[in-house]
């Protein structure tokens, strides 16, 4: 046994902790010392090229204009989520509750009942399997802000925290709001007072400062021609509320667009479909393929005496004059007939005939068009603007898929036959346009979300609604990449 001062005893110790070598350094002998060096700064080239690389790579990215939402994102909602106000009830539920007070000469009050889809439809039986009599109602042309605002308290994206939206949702229902003013002795200010209100008080909001409303949007439930008047008179027709400065960056949803706003988007009129479930889509859209039509075509509508050389005459005065034969012209005389919010005759109409006849409405669009699309019909359009620009979201851009166009003008002078031309398209011309317009069901109608298990129900089927939401999201965000470009 070694002596406790020895050296060689001293040697033997195992080392203390402050003189354990690292576990991470290697020890090498000094004839290695001057190929350690050359490695140790081998390691910080590395080091240094890789951080080169990052930035570049940063770089890369930031050109390629990608950048790090500044909202929250959930797995389902890739594009965002949207933050409904709560607004004063004078904008919104305070006008359902004032109903018989809308319009000047009839109450609203079943309109607007049903969260919009208005009345359970009645005597459809033998047009409707009975199975699916409960999916349709009467659903008024002009409840479409209803309808979104009864929707989107439900919607799976939508989020109560402003700071985590992507998009700001203001259910003002301002075609209801100026309804019973477009009539009668009222004057400008009085159609322009409810919009000019709900503006005062959206500016005082947060979240509008924030980008001074470029991150809003509104559904318009008129034709939007009812918010553009451009001279303060009481002689001119609607509200000035989109031409109102504080709209300048606000995105608008309207059943028609104006075609030179980029900030306004078609959305489908409200129809009586209303499926409860995914399995009312497929129930539906296997009747409308399997049904049997005995017509050529259809004409729904009534004259407008009021208008000179009024088309809608023309075309009732052809189809009357086409009722005989093996394919004749169905004809709905809505003077003789009631059609407002839908009819039983309308419906069978449309199911019965292979194509039906649009002219434009009020506007360059019409409701008719939808509920003749909703029955498996190919719309025939006079008028380019009636398709080209509208509803972009919800129908394809190439509409000879889904449609016809004839030019008004060479009808009403006698150049084309409406009947030959029709006459033209072969069976299977005839079956392709019309299982395209079966393939667009979904998004066109406004499904019923009052079950609880709206997203099991559906699944991944969307409806005109849901497509709508997902478009404003992706464009809000477009919009707000363009401008983080331009800075």
């Amino acid at each position: 046994m070694l002596p406790k001062n020895s050296a060689n005893y001293q040697q033997s110790l195992p080392p203390s902790e402050e003189e354990k070598p690292n576990a991470f350094l290697i020890i090498l002998p000094k004839k290695y010392s001057f190929i350690n060096s050359i490695k140790s700064q081998s390691a910080w080239l590395v080091i240094a090229i890789l951080i080169q690389a990052l930035i570049i790579l940063f770089l890369i990215r930031d050109s390629n204009q990608t950048f790090l939402p500044s909202f929250r994102v959930r797995k389902t909602c890739p594009n965002g989520m949207v933050f409904m106000y709560d607004l004063p009830p004078g904008f919104n539920k305070a006008l359902l509750e004032k109903c018989h007070d809308l319009h000047p000469w009839k109450s609203r009050c079943a309109a607007v009942s049903n969260a919009g889809f208005g009345p359970k439809a009645t005597n459809l039986n033998g047009v409707v399997p009975a199975h699916l009599i409960p999916a349709w109602y009467w659903t008024d042309l002009y409840t479409g802000e209803v309808i979104y605002h009864a929707r989107m308290l439900n919607y799976k994206c939508r989020t109560r925290n402003p700071n985590e939206a992507a998009a700001f949702y203001v259910p003002f229902y301002a075609g209801l709001a100026i309804e019973k003013y477009l009539w009668l002795n009222y004057t400008w200010k009085d159609r322009d007072r409810p919009c000019e209100m709900v503006l005062d008080w959206l500016r005082d909001q947060p979240s509008w400062k924030k980008r001074n409303g470029a991150d809003h949007f509104l559904m318009l439930g008129r034709l939007t021609w009812a918010f553009r008047r451009l001279v303060d008179k009481d002689s001119e027709w609607g509200s000035s509320f989109v031409n109102m400065p504080l709209m300048k960056h606000v995105l608008k949803l309207t059943v028609e667009r104006n075609p030179w706003d980029e900030l306004e988007f078609s959305v489908p009129w409200p129809t009586g479909f209303h499926p409860r479930s995914k399995f009312d889509i497929i129930a539906w859209q296997r009747y409308i393929r399997a049904r049997k039509r005995n017509s050529m075509f259809t004409f729904v509508g009534a004259t407008r005496k009021n208008i000179k050389n009024d088309f809608r005459g023309l075309l009732m005065d052809y189809c009357k004059s086409h009722q005989s034969g093996s394919r004749p012209c169905k004809l709905v005389d809505c003077s003789v007939t009631e059609c407002l919010d839908g009819a039983p005759a309308i419906l069978e109409a449309f199911l019965d005939s292979d194509f039906c006849l649009q002219p434009r409405g009020d506007g360059y669009t019409r409701r008719s068009v939808i509920d003749c699309m909703v029955a498996g019909s190919i719309p025939v359009f006079f008028w380019e603007k009636s398709f080209k620009g509208q509803y972009e979201w919800h129908l394809p851009l190439n509409a000879e898929s889904y449609s016809v166009f004839i030019e008004h003008k060479n009808v009403s002078e006698g150049r084309v036959s409406i009947k030959d031309k029709l006459e033209s398209f072969s069976e299977v011309e005839i079956r392709k346009m019309r299982e395209t317009v079966i393939d667009l069901l979904p998004k066109i109608v406004y499904a019923d979300s009052s079950s609880n298990s709206h997203e099991e129900d559906f699944g991944n089927v969307k409806d005109a609604f849901d497509i709508t939401l997902e478009s404003v999201l992706r464009k809000v965000s477009d919009l707000e990449l363009a401008k983080r470009n331009l800075l």
